[in-house]
């Protein structure tokens, strides 16, 4: 047997909600010399974020006991969108979307897991072949009924808000991935326990053997409240520059700086209840720490030295940064969503126009509420997004 049990359970067991059966993924390490493990990641958005980390970090406990990790880019099921906790449908992407979206997705995801060991799927490759017949056969393997238990159907469907077919599509597909790639194990965050069990009843279909469930706790964002979500915008990437890195987990709620240490930094019982005590103290002290050590773990220590005097001169000394970067206007002068987009300030216009109607873009300290605003070249101006970002109009 090349797994000894009373080795590997621990490991596997960390910072763990869930694991369903526990006993059927004893009988696999008992059984196989080869485990897969599946993870799924829909390109929504063109980074990810702390809370991929969370599995990402346990997707790594996995690669180093020995299993095979299949990391999933869903860039066909991001064409329906995941309806897990969402109260009315979400917006579908095109196509281009998509593959933009996934394009950093590489370098991203191996910031963590071993690029050696990693098998990278897209679920395009076998989705996207389905025949009308294919879609039929899967779709039968779950009844109307079940699909509204989940939580979020239910919800719409008390309410009268609309549901629409395809959104029963979704967790039909997402199981399907795990009967092509023959997955052994799933991980994910606890909001996918249900596409997770509808994944085992297509494998059963299909006559494979189920899937293990291994779920992480969800990491809620900046906002505190709503978990860590490209859809919510309260996020924190893990190719963002070091300096945004730093301010937003300074940004988060005192009551998440114990949960931060622990899923993120991965911090163990004993070095928790040193940190517990430092958060009674001094909870700016403990939340600076960990920002410190978070943009150290995604960039170097060098980085975090620089986030850091950023941070302090910037916030607690309100003064403008140092070195920020500078942006040349045209002799005609140039539009405000242009500007942002083209200095890199934003990663989309449509995002530019979104901060300008929330107020978040200020111009020598002036709010701008104007989204056809043309700057001219009459004077040197310091444009201000969000908190943290800072450009220079030469």
């Amino acid at each position: 047997m090349r797994w000894k049990i009373e080795e590997v359970l621990p490991v596997i067991k960390q910072n763990v909600v869930d694991l369903i059966p526990e006993e059927e993924l004893i009988k696999k390490l008992k059984e196989r010399d080869k485990i897969i493990v599946k993870y799924g990641a829909d390109p929504s958005r063109p980074d990810l974020h702390l809370g991929h980390y969370v599995c990402l970090k346990k997707l790594k406990d996995l690669q180093d006991l020995g299993f095979t990790v299949v990391f999933i880019v869903g860039d066909f099921t991001a064409m329906i969108g995941d309806p897990t906790g969402r109260s009315k449908t979400r917006p579908r992407l095109t196509e281009e979307e998509v593959k933009e979206n996934s394009r950093t997705y590489f370098e991203q995801v191996f910031k963590v897991l071993d690029r050696e060991k990693t098998i990278v799927r897209y679920n395009s490759e076998w989705l996207s072949h389905l025949t009308a017949k294919d879609i039929i056969e899967i779709a039968s393997t779950y009844t109307v009924a079940r699909m509204l238990e989940r939580d979020d159907f239910a919800k719409r469907y008390r309410e009268n808000i609309p549901i629409s077919i395809h959104e029963f599509l979704y967790p039909l597909f997402q199981g399907y991935d795990s009967y092509v790639v023959e997955a052994d194990i799933e991980v994910g965050g606890t909001d996918q326990v249900f596409n997770f069990l509808v994944a085992r009843e297509i494998q059963k279909h299909f006559g494979q053997e189920p899937q293990v469930i291994l779920t992480v706790p969800l990491l809620e964002g900046t906002d505190g409240k709503l978990k860590m979500s490209k859809s919510y915008d309260n996020y924190i990437g893990l190719t963002e520059k070091p300096e945004e890195i730093y301010g937003k987990v300074m940004s988060i709620p005192d009551t998440l700086i114990s949960k931060y240490y622990k899923l993120v930094l991965y911090y163990d019982k004993e070095s928790l209840e040193k940190v517990e005590k430092f958060i009674k103290e001094d909870p700016r002290g403990a939340k600076a720490r960990l920002a410190y050590e978070i943009v150290k773990l995604l960039h170097s220590e060098e980085d975090a030295k620089r986030a850091e005097e950023h941070f302090n001169r910037v916030f607690r000394e309100k003064k403008v940064p140092e070195n920020i970067p500078e942006f040349e206007l045209p002799e005609e002068g140039m539009n405000i969503v242009e500007i942002l987009y083209q200095s890199g300030l934003v990663p989309s216009k449509s995002e530019a126009r979104r901060l300008i109607a929330q107020k978040a873009v200020k111009i020598n300290g002036e709010a701008l509420t104007n989204i056809d605003a043309i700057l001219k070249k009459n004077g040197e101006k310091i444009i201000k997004v969000g908190k943290r970002k800072f450009l220079k109009i030469k």
